[in-house]
């Protein structure tokens, strides 16, 4: 078996929205010579070019998918919401949430990014494939079953895993979203169940803004399944494999999943405009290489990642292809030209210490 690779160069032309970075053009805000809202095709396009130039891509197997059929999509969205988003996609685009604009067939590249979302975690959950990455666009995880928000205008995890479950492939799942941002919208989703736990490291208080609480745990039958753990600015590289050493993995292990699904945001990566973190590619290498290995041990390596975030057209590439090596085991790399800087930037022992104190903390405040 391989790892798969699950991408379409249909989902690189979503576009719309009038936007600098994510102020609204008009009054005193000027538009950007280069765009407008961060959330762009390049960090996508340059991580695959990055991997074609390396020759990783030979290591994988490519495939597209069809796009989510509306059956899966009414699993998570109601009728009213499709109908609408479908409408104003064939009349010409425009936006139905906060930050979450789109231009004419915007509805038809979100289904085929969720499309692409759901073949993978199919493929993967069969035993297809070992494992696999869906490199998804528009992304999915602030968007709830009636609210887009975020730049994510379908919820592609949410309906990946009903589809699986649907179809008989998996009973149980783990959602972990290491997003520098709350994953609000699959928390949403699985907030009242306990057949799905998710996990979202993010940095406190970004976005969406009074979200991602560590004491909301799920409600009626899913309390206790929702995990949030809301990490402070500046966290670095000890910081984010203290938080999956010491909480994230002990708790997959014990939920015991058919299924790892990462929602993978790069935006936790020192570079990115959108956060206030110092994570780096070997951070994301050493997350997934841990995660593969906590997948290896709870349900026969089936891992899926499935790309969220992320804003820096220049580093995201390298932190993707060391996602990818990592899944794949391939050895080709792609050295990280920013390594030296960002070990240099890391915050000190003394720091450290009191961020893995914090992490403590929400661990004993939660009775894990």
């Amino acid at each position: 078996m391989a790892t798969g690779f699950f991408w379409d160069e249909r989902t690189f032309w979503h576009a719309g929205g009038n936007y600098a970075m994510t102020l609204p053009l008009g009054g005193l805000v000027q538009p950007l010579a280069a765009g407008g809202l961060p959330e762009s095709a390049e960090t996508k396009r340059r991580f695959k070019n990055l991997m074609d130039v390396t020759g990783l891509t030979r290591d994988l197997d490519l495939r597209s998918a069809d796009p989510a059929t509306r059956e899966e999509l009414l699993r998570v969205h109601p009728a009213s919401y499709l109908d609408a988003f479908k409408a104003a996609s064939d009349a010409g685009g425009g936006e139905l949430g906060h930050h979450a604009p789109f231009a004419k067939d915007g509805f038809e590249i979100a289904t085929l990014s969720a499309g692409l979302a759901t073949a993978a975690v199919r493929a993967v959950a069969s035993g297809e494939l070992t494992n696999a990455y869906s490199l998804s666009r528009p992304p999915g995880h602030h968007c709830e079953p009636d609210k887009p928000m975020g730049f994510c205008l379908l919820a592609n995890i949410s309906i990946a895993i009903n589809a699986a479950r649907a179809e008989g492939r998996i009973t149980r799942a783990v959602v972990l979203d290491w997003d520098v941002h709350h994953g609000n919208g699959t928390e949403k989703v699985f907030y009242d169940r306990d057949d799905v736990l998710t996990i979202s490291l993010h940095q406190e208080g970004n976005y969406p803004l009074q979200s991602g609480a560590l004491h909301d745990r799920g409600n009626d039958a899913g309390e206790g399944f929702n995990l949030n753990l809301p990490l402070p600015p500046g966290l670095g590289h000890e910081g984010y494999l203290h938080a999956l050493d010491t909480i994230v993995i002990p708790q997959i292990k014990a939920f015991n999943p058919d299924i790892i699904i990462v929602a993978c945001g790069y935006d936790c990566a020192m570079p990115d405009p959108l956060g206030s973190m110092l994570a780096s590619a070997q951070t994301f290498r050493d997350m997934t290489a841990r995660i593969k290995q906590t997948a290896a041990e709870v349900c026969d390596g089936k891992l899926v990642v499935v790309h969220e975030g992320g804003y820096s057209e220049v580093y995201v590439p390298f932190c993707g292809h060391a996602v990818m090596e990592e899944l794949s085991g391939s050895t080709i790399t792609a050295p990280d030209p920013m390594a030296k800087a960002m070990m240099l930037r890391q915050p000190n022992a003394r720091v450290v210490a009191f961020q893995k104190e914090l992490i403590d903390d929400m661990a004993t405040e939660l009775g894990l």
